[in-house]
């Protein structure tokens, strides 16, 4: 029997740097702190940190709850997590009570105001944040750590301090007979451990607020200091229409950190599903456990794969708070991080499609303001993207193009390996779900492919390509009267830029900016797109060198076999990692069998085998040429004289360490999620393990080597048993499976 194949945890081990508990996290200065160079909502506190703590949250908190429009300049409101059932539950007045009651309206801002998180534990630091907690046990509902990303703290956030929070989440296992046996880790007797890992519970539970009044203060603004959570203004598009103003309806970001070995990198720690904020319209701001699983394991997938994306930290469930959806669901909270949240719709809120401003009930849109977009458009060239800029060297002409490229990229590794966003490849929501960093965000009902249809995914003109090219219209057309303005000045546009500026002037800059820059940057999309997408399935096939036939003799045929003998996308590349030319079966006859024998009986009854041999013979005869022309790269990297066995090796491990044994599959989601919600203490042990896969996924899950040898399998561990059947298809009517939007 093969040992289970794993990799060791990454953090459970002893670091020698020093580690914080969250609250004492070091935060950003405040040249570097979002909430200190944007403009915050007039209505929650404006730019003073103090009046938000001391009049909106102990006077008239509700003002964070209500759905409305923010006021016009705003890019973001002062917001505390408040994660609980919606409409809130307010119990009325006795009768001798409502005898004394004058005001209702009163009445409820001091229901929520005992609920906000607004007292502090401790004595104010002139260095550091306060911890928060409500005067009354509205959040005594019990908050359950059931995931912490081992790759998120290593990459992230590696000073943070979790104590022993991976002890109560146990070992790691797909077959658990006893969850409370020996794979059960023990808490630690040490109270600092006990400690740090509440704490972080607290916190990123929504119980506990990281708030300061004057900390950290501004240099060069005495008006900027202090430090509370935050939500961001965004608009966008919405089942096919302009929605108007929408912005993080239930996410609060609580924190912000440097990198410990790269300050100027700095890490914001959102909270999803943490209640409602003045941009949830009429949702409850809450997040379903099922959902929430989805992004905490997705994120870390795709970071595996070499996509970008946002970054999973925790997962705290809040079984006591109901959530109806289409049943009635527990609610959840992720933290996830990225250096910025900012979208494209960021930019649309502060200058709409033309002609499209509006109000309704909870929503709408305000008209543009043209000093706001300087002022964030600044803020994301230097701080977020930190272009290479002069003093006053125009920006908005440099900003376009590199979120392009960024996006492109990310679409690139969507379509390499299959996945299907599920939000942005459907007309329901666009631009507001593109981010600025080109960061894959807000998973939705996403997908990795199973059987290959180019009709979801093929190359750089399927739908995904095609929306992700909308969004990037849509920054520009938010963007082309500065930028117009900037080519006629040849400068950066300067405080107060439209003042005196007619309508008529701004059009025409408008217009001048799109006619100069609209294909330049399009051309730059679709060229990054197909380069990158190319190298990318280049790199999946153990190819070197790039060849200008490789996408009409190599790939494109093989898309096509795929097709047509309904195989399946990840378990065909990671099949032809195998393939060895100088081999006694040089015609591949071992691989094409498995591959053909992975075909479902349904699809069966549709593929003429006879001829799917034949045409994977002549392709495979094509791959092996392919292969052989790449010796002299391959040589040349290894130095000196290498033999030609050895060559083959080196291709077929990196082919292996480019196309994935375990692939986050929708059946495995599916499963996964009925095991936390049925058993959490045995589930979130499971969770771990699937965590742990989606983290190693080029690693020979479930003795790969004996299941691919010709004369049968080893005997396997259960372990190993179950590892294996994950790295499968699954049941077939699974396949296509399309989960629910809402979340």
């Amino acid at each position: 029997m093969q040992p289970s194949s794993r990799k060791l945890p990454l953090l459970r081990m002893t670091t020698n740097y020093t580690k914080y508990k969250i609250s004492s996290l070091p935060i950003p200065s405040s040249s570097q702190l979002l909430i200190h160079n944007l403009i915050p909502d007039k209505a929650t506190g404006g730019t003073s940190v103090p009046d938000f703590l001391e009049k909106i949250l102990a006077k008239t908190p509700s003002v964070q709850r209500r759905a409305r429009l923010t006021s016009p300049e705003a890019h973001f409101s002062y917001v505390t997590p408040l994660p609980t059932s919606f409409p809130y539950n307010i119990e009325p007045p006795s009768p001798e009570e409502s005898e004394n009651i004058d005001d209702k309206g009163a009445y409820v801002e001091k229901w929520l105001a005992d609920r906000e998180a607004r007292n502090p534990r401790s004595s104010a630091s002139p260095d550091k944040l306060q911890l928060h907690h409500s005067e009354i046990a509205n959040n005594d509902q019990p908050r359950v750590l059931i995931g912490l990303s081992e790759t998120g703290l290593r990459d992230c956030v590696p000073h943070l301090h979790v104590g022993d929070a991976f002890a109560p989440l146990g070992e790691p296992a797909l077959v658990v007979s006893d969850p409370g046996g020996d794979g059960c880790s023990h808490e630690s007797s040490q109270q600092d451990m006990v400690a740090a890992r509440q704490e972080l519970i607290d916190v990123l539970g929504g119980r506990t607020v990281l708030m300061s009044k004057d900390y950290p203060r501004s240099e060069s603004n005495s008006e900027r200091a202090g430090f509370a959570p935050w939500s961001q203004r965004y608009s966008g598009h919405q089942f096919g229409t302009w929605a108007g103003q929408l912005g993080d309806g239930r996410a609060v970001t609580v924190l912000a950190t440097p990198h410990p070995f790269k300050p100027n990198e700095i890490y914001e720690l959102q909270l999803k599903g943490a209640g409602r904020t003045p941009y949830s319209r009429s949702a409850d701001g809450l997040a379903v456990l099922r959902s929430s699983i989805r992004e905490y394991l997705c994120s870390e997938a795709m970071f595996a794969l070499g996509i970008p994306t946002t970054r999973s930290l925790s997962l705290i469930s809040l079984p006591s708070v109901e959530v109806r959806r289409e049943r009635m669901e527990t609610a959840c909270i992720l933290t996830r991080m990225a250096p910025s949240f900012i979208r494209i719709g960021s930019f649309e809120a502060l200058s709409p499609p033309e002609g499209l401003s509006m109000a309704f009930f909870g929503g709408g849109q305000q008209k543009p303001h043209w000093e706001s977009l300087r002022i964030l458009g600044e803020w994301v060239s230097r701080k977020v993207l930190r272009l290479d800029l002069q003093e006053g060297q125009p920006w908005g002409k440099e900003l376009v193009p590199e979120v392009a490229r960024r996006n492109a990229k990310m679409v690139a590794g969507w379509q390499a390996y299959g996945w299907m966003h599920g939000v942005i490849n459907t007309d329901s929501c666009i631009s507001f779900s593109v981010s600025i960093l080109g960061l894959t965000i807000d998973y939705g009902p996403y997908a990795f492919m199973d059987v290959f249809d180019p009709a979801h995914i093929c190359n750089h003109t399927d739908d995904s390509g095609r929306y992700a090219m909308f969004a990037l219209r849509a920054l520009l057309n938010s963007l082309a009267p500065l930028i117009g303005a900037e080519m006629e000045s040849g400068n950066a546009v300067s405080p107060g830029w439209t003042t005196s500026v007619s309508e008529e002037k701004l059009d025409e800059w408008r217009q001048h900016a799109i006619s100069a820059i609209k294909d330049e940057m399009e051309a730059l999309f679709q060229e990054v797109c197909s380069s990158e997408n190319g190298e990318l399935m280049r790199k999946r096939l153990g190819l070197r060198r790039s060849l200008p036939s490789d996408e009409s003799q190599l790939i494109r045929p093989l898309l096509d076999m795929m097709e047509n003998h309904r195989l399946d996308f990840h378990r065909t590349f990671r099949l032809l990692s195998f393939f060895n030319p100088s081999a006694e079966d040089n015609h591949g006859v071992s691989i094409i069998q498995q591959l053909l024998g992975n075909i479902s009986p349904t699809d069966l009854q549709m593929v003429n085998m006879d001829s799917a041999k034949k045409d994977w013979e002549e392709w495979m005869d094509k791959f092996k040429e392919r292969i052989q022309d790449d010796q002299i790269s391959w040589k040349n990297e290894a130095g000196g004289v290498v033999e030609l066995e050895d060559l083959y090796a080196m291709r077929m491990k990196e082919a292996k360490e480019a196309n994935p044994r375990f692939v986050l599959r929708q059946w495995v989601l599916e499963e996964i999620i009925k095991h936390v919600e049925n058993d959490q203490d045995k589930g979130k042990r499971q969770l771990a393990k699937v965590m742990h896969m989606a983290c190693n996924p080029f690693e020979e899950w479930g003795a790969e080597m004996a299941e691919m040898k010709e004369d049968g399998d080893e005997e396997l561990s259960a372990e190993e048993g179950e590892e294996r059947r994950y790295c499968g298809v699954g049941d077939g009517s699974m396949l296509g499976f399309q989960c629910s939007c809402s979340s």
